[in-house]
Parts: structure tokens; C-alpha cells; sequence
């Protein structure tokens, strides 16, 4: 059972739980391994917390993405003498976080997310690894910055407020970064290779889900614009063009910008979990999210699981809440067969008791899996 987490509703441990409650209920016989995973976005941490048991979870407190109190985590595992820690941006600035009115890219903020990685340089990490997806910001990491020491002002020596709606209006960049970000390793988890700006980048692709009107594209988009020019001018870095410098609003052009490179989230928890061994010892694999849709196919876990499975000749199925692929798209993803919890039970159910629902369909999907083992 390797699933991703599935749209605010269940956690990817409550979901791997949620899979194998309901498949032991059909097929008690079977030996059920739980592997839940993330590629980045909420529910990182804890998916490598449960993967290395000898790691520290540190709690504290940072700033939400509209700057109120929020409890965060930095995950610290020792190898070897040194120290990686695991940050979460979902956990600072993340959609879930929000009430739907709450929702104004224009004004939410990345500052807590710095706040999280300066908490991991207090501890001495000498890698930092940042898991990106799934923000309500557009800030393209303004907050992140300003948390780690540099301030925007406008063309008045007024210091801007944040959000990126602000950025239109910035001027210059004053400060300097801590400067013990220049000896760590940055490593910026992520499954989205959009640029920051332009038709594909952060504003237009990712601002309507965190509430922008097609005019706060348009504005977000030159604010974008303005913040990509100070940068290179400020710190002789350019980020714009750069492949997952929209990824979380922005926040991979700001991690690039003070040295970060880009892994894919769901390789690198791939690795840590030892996906591909346990694959190698199974006959079924079980995965799923939200929404089994065409981003599903790029970088997301769902795509990742899939590849593993093939490349070990074990087969592949997925229960998503929502099933919008096509057959035919699936299956040339690897995906050997997908069951929509929305078609089994509905939309209400589906949302409001997603545990207990989707152990039904998991119940489904084994008795029909016993079947075909039998025939």
C-alpha cells in the first residue's frame, strides 16, 4: 500500500491505513506492507519520520501563511556524522491551513518556511532538504528570504508588507542572508518543473487554486516579474527560466537563489522508504490520491509508484477519489487498473468519511483481486 495523501481529507498514513483495513477485510490471508509516501507536499515529514525511526522530530512554533501562529516540525536524522533535516513548507504555508475565504495569494507569505530552515541551521544541519507542494503562496519565496535576513523596500524606503501582490512595487533588496546557508547543502523536494514566470510558471498555473482571479494572475505574474529582476540585480542570480522556480508559488526561485538544487520529492522518498526493494518483493502494488488526473503522470507519487512497480513486472492499481484519466492513459503510465471512490460512494461520503470509504472500495478491490487470482 503506497499511496499519497488524498486532498485534505486523509493523511498518506491514513490512507495507507485506510487501504489495508479494508483489504484485510476482504483477503485476511494476504500480507499487507504499508508504505505511504509524498512528493513534497503535505505530509512529508511524517512520511519520513515513520521511514527513519532513529530521527528527532523538533517542534516549534513559525508563522502561517497569513502570519499567525502555527505548529511546524523539523525532522533531524544523523548519519555518518552529519545531520539532515527535513522541512515541510506545506506546514508554514499551506492551502490546507486556510479557510476558503482566507485565500489570497496576493497577500500569504512564504515567512514561516524560512523560519523553519533557520531552525534547521540552529540545529546544525549541514543538509537541508525542503519539500515543496502543495502552498498558498505566490510570494516566489519573498517570506523565505525575508525570514533569512533580506528586506524589500519600495522606491519611498517603505518596507513592503508581504504577500506577493507587494512585490509589484518593490524597489530594492537590503540585508544580508545568514550566512551559514553558504556551507549547508540545499536540496529543493519537488515534483513541478515550472518556471516562475509566463503562461507556465507559478502565477498562472497555480494562482486560481489558491484563489486568484484571472486579474490576480495578471498582477502576480508582474509582480513575479519585478521580484525575478531585483534578485539578479541584488544577488547576480538568475532564476526566472529556471525549471521548478514556480514550484509552492515561487518558493524554488527563492531555494535556487540561495543555492539549492532541485531532486524530485517523490524520488528522494522513494529512496529513503526502500520503495524499490519492497516492490521487488511484492505481487500487487496499491497507490492513490486525490485526483487521478493528467498531472498524475508527472512527478507526482502515483507516476513514481507505477514505474517502480514495471520495472519489477509487478502490477499496478490505483483508488483515487476522483478518476479523470482515460484507460488507455493509465495503462501506458503503468497503471493496470483505477477504482474512483467518488463512482463507489459517492461525493459527500467520499469527502466528509474518506477513512472508512475508502476501506470499502480497498475491500472491493481485494475480494475482486482474489477472484481473478482464483480464476
Amino acid at each position: 500500500m503506497a499511496p499519497d495523501g488524498f486532498g485534505g481529507t486523509l493523511s498518506p498514513a491514513q490512507a495507507a491505513t485506510a487501504l489495508a483495513d479494508g483489504w484485510r477485510r476482504a483477503a485476511p490471508a494476504d500480507e499487507v506492507d504499508l508504505a505511504p509516501l509524498s512528493d513534497g507536499g503535505p505530509g512529508f515529514v511524517d512520511v519520513l519520520a515513520t521511514a527513519l525511526p532513529d530521527s528527532e522530530r523538533h517542534a516549534l512554533q513559525v508563522e502561517d501563511a497569513l502570519a499567525r501562529p502555527v505548529r511546524a516540525e523539523v525532522l533531524l536524522h544523523r548519519t555518518d556524522g552529519r545531520v539532515t533535516a527535513y522541512v515541510e513548507s506545506a506546514q508554514a504555508c499551506g492551502l490546507h491551513l486556510l479557510a476558503p475565504d482566507e485565500r489570497d495569494p496576493l497577500r500569504t507569505t512564504t515567512y514561516g518556511v524560512g523560519q523553519l530552515v533557520g531552525a534547521a541551521l540552529d540545529a546544525g544541519a549541514g543538509r537541508i532538504v525542503v519539500g515543496l507542494g502543495g502552498s498558498a503562496t505566490n510570494d516566489g519565496g519573498a517570506g523565505l528570504l525575508a525570514a533569512l535576513g533580506l528586506d524589500r523596500y519600495d522606491a519611498a524606503g517603505e518596507r513592503l508588507p508581504p504577500g506577493g501582490g507587494a512585490l509589484r512595487d518593490l524597489d530594492r533588496l537590503s540585508g544580508t542572508l545568514d550566512p551559514r546557508l553558504a556551507g549547508v547543502e540545499l536540496v529543493a523536494a519537488s515534483d513541478v518543473e515550472s518556471p516562475l514566470l509566463g503562461l507556465y510558471g507559478a502565477s498562472a498555473v497555480f494562482g486560481p487554486q489558491k484563489g486568484a482571479s484571472r486579474e490576480d494572475v495578471a498582477l502576480l505574474d508582474g509582480a513575479l516579474t519585478r521580484w525575478a529582476d531585483v534578485l539578479e540585480a541584488f544577488l547576480g542570480v538568475a532564476v526566472r527560466d529556471r525549471p521548478g522556480a514556480g514550484a509552492a508559488g515561487g518558493l524554488g526561485a527563492a531555494l535556487f537563489v540561495v543555492g539549492a538544487r532541485q531532486q524530485p520529492g517523490i524520488a528522494l522518498v522513494q529512496e529513503v522508504v526502500g520503495l524499490a526493494e519492497r516492490v521487488a518483493r511484492a505481487d500487487l502494488v496499491v497507490t492513490g490520491e486525490g485526483t487521478l488526473d493528467a498531472s498524475s503522470l508527472v512527478g507526482k507519487v502515483v507516476s513514481g509508484v507505477a514505474r517502480v512497480a514495471a520495472e519489477h513486472a509487478v502490477p499496478c492499481v490505483v483508488l483515487a477519489g476522483e478518476v479523470q484519466l482515460g484507460r488507455r492513459e493509465a495503462a501506458a503510465a503503468g497503471v493496470e487498473q483505477a477504482w474512483s471512490l467518488v463512482e463507489r460512494v459517492g461525493t459527500e461520503r467520499a469527502l466528509g468519511d474518506a477513512g472508512p470509504a475508502l476501506a470499502e472500495l480497498a475491500a472491493h478491490v481485494a475480494g475482486q483481486w482474489a477472484a481473478g487470482r482464483s480464476d
